[in-house]
């Protein structure tokens, strides 16, 4: 059983309730831009493991079946006891995605947002290509595959319901768990709570290692990475920080410096190179979250397509079994298509309209070359509609260029 896959629902349903929370507390914890970046993000990271997580899941498939050295009995006190070990080994996956820039490049993209609110929860990268390791002692000590996922989806589901700012502390519980308060901390980017509470479901292992802060009453948060990511593009998100490793390891002299750039300390980079390509940092004295003004009309043409983007992509996780590779490429090159043109969309780039209707125009064609038994008659409402929404909001855009307004190029 796809635990993620079944707590896809629940997720929204309780993002819709902290969005009545904000709309009754009068709370500006979500911008529309931000909220729907964090969950095309999501989206890109699921839809990638369908692709990418057979290799690693084999490695360790491998060494259960052949190198184990206990047979474990599935009683509730293993399940227990695996579920805290598995914690203790995500306590330290986590904390090196923070500490070393390899891991980081990966683990950013979940702390890029500039918004603190269950939508960043879902904010997950595609580009966790080495985490596995951390986890691969287990399969020595007997836990079999199935244990593991299972494990594993209750630590990450667990740790959805603390990307909130509606719940305050909760006494004693702080002490041990983690909690909204403390992961408050461990997404800010003050600098007495950077690298702090790495935990996913147990603070204790912060308390113990020294990595552990409260959250302090005269310290608000500031969310976000002090290298901002300034744009809404979930691609682009994934793959900023690798590409800058990339041109630093290029650009610096030194060979040893080549290496370090990618196993060195998180934010360390070679003297030659960080004096000659200097890296601008977020001033949190003057700190401002990135935004792009967009109009109603775009804001409703954004949240069709992520609907449908998300149907889509729901859609191949519950049938990727029965699909094979090429329309599994297929139909996931067009959701990582849709995802980013519709971030461009948001950004107001002038070519994002353009590429839209070409989307539109791919996807009857499709349509037209396909077998939709059933649903034939009900396929081309969604492409209807989203080509009314595009064409008034192009027609909108021309209105606003008249009247001297720009766009991005």
């Amino acid at each position: 059983m796809n635990i993620i896959l079944f707590a896809i629902p629940i997720f929204f349903l309780l993002i819709a309730a902290e969005l009545i929370a904000e709309k009754v507390r009068k709370t500006d914890y979500y911008r529309l831009n931000d909220a729907i970046t964090s969950l095309s993000i999501g989206v890109l990271s699921r839809i990638m493991g369908v692709m990418k997580n057979l290799a690693p899941f084999t490695v360790y498939i491998l060494l259960y079946e052949h190198f184990t050295l206990f047979e474990l009995t599935q009683t509730p006190w293993v399940w227990i006891a695996v579920f805290v070990i598995y914690d203790f080994l995500y306590y330290w996956n986590h904390r090196f995605g923070h500490e070393v820039s390899l891991f980081w490049a990966a683990h950013v993209v979940h702390h890029s947002s500039e918004d603190y609110n269950l939508t960043t929860a879902l904010r997950q990268t595609s580009g966790n290509f080495f985490n596995f390791i951390f986890f691969l002692p287990l399969a020595f000590f007997g836990v079999d595959p199935l244990m593991l996922i299972t494990v594993g989806s209750i630590n990450l589901v667990y740790q959805f319901w603390v990307h909130t700012q509606h719940v305050g502390k909760l006494g004693f519980v702080e002490w041990f768990m983690v909690t909204p308060s403390n992961h408050r901390v461990h997404h800010a980017q003050n600098q007495q709570y950077l690298d702090r509470n790495y935990g996913g479901v147990f603070i204790i292992w912060d308390r113990i290692f020294g990595s552990y802060q409260d959250e302090l009453g005269d310290e608000k948060p500031i969310y976000g990475v002090r290298k901002a990511l300034k744009s809404w593009n979930p691609f682009y998100a994934n793959i900023q920080v690798y590409k800058q490793l990339v041109q630093d390891s290029i650009h610096t002299k030194k060979w040893s410096d080549k290496f370090k750039v990618w196993f060195g300390r998180t934010g360390w980079r070679p003297d030659d190179v960080s004096q000659k390509f200097p890296l601008a940092r977020t001033d949190l004295n003057q700190f401002t979250p990135y935004q792009t003004d967009i109009s109603l009309m775009a804001k409703v043409y954004a949240l069709m397509q992520y609907a449908i983007i998300s149907l889509l992509a729901v859609s191949l996780l519950i049938n990727a079994s029965a699909l094979d590779v090429s329309q599994q490429h297929g139909i996931s090159f067009f959701v990582i298509f849709s995802s980013i043109n519709l971030a461009w969309i948001m950004e107001n780039r002038a070519s994002a309209i353009w590429l839209e209707w070409l989307k539109l125009l791919v996807s009857v064609v499709v349509l037209l070359n396909i077998n939709l038994g059933a649903y034939a008659d009900y396929a081309f409402i969604p492409v209807l509609l989203s080509a009314i929404l595009l064409f008034k909001l192009q027609y909108q855009r021309n209105m606003d260029l008249s009247n001297g307004s720009e766009l991005n190029s």
